[in-house]
């Protein structure tokens, strides 16, 4: 059984060369979005926190994924994720056609308001 990962950069240092550079610079957006966040390992996955969970990412096999953790951020923003593989609380992303940057950002500061709303 594999060690717990202990951070971030741990989880990236684990992923082929393609998906780590889009796994970064979906790191980066979240960062630049959301300063104050705390990094974490949440769910075995890279992720950010502040006060409650806001988002993660990861990469399998076969696609990253930046996760929600929130049906209702996915729902909301459908029309904006309608090419994309989706499921409750997960985007689904090939490394070489990742998210833009504006959608990401604007998914992470509405997984903020939902935290401060609850």
């Amino acid at each position: 059984m594999p060690a717990k990962l202990q951070s971030i950069d741990a989880y990236l240092a684990g992923v082929p060369a393609d998906e780590r550079a889009a796994l970064q610079r979906l790191r980066a957006v979240i960062r630049a979005t959301v300063p104050q966040a705390q990094e974490c390992i949440s769910y075995g996955v890279p992720a950010f926190k502040q006060g409650r969970v806001l988002v993660g990412f990861g990469a399998t096999a076969r696609h990253c994924a930046l996760y929600l953790f929130s049906g209702e951020t996915v729902a909301a923003h459908a029309d904006e994720l309608a090419g994309y593989d989706t499921s409750k609380g997960t985007i689904r992303f090939r490394a070489n056609a990742p998210l833009p940057e504006d959608l990401v950002r604007r998914l992470v500061l509405a997984r903020v308001a939902e935290n401060e709303a609850r």
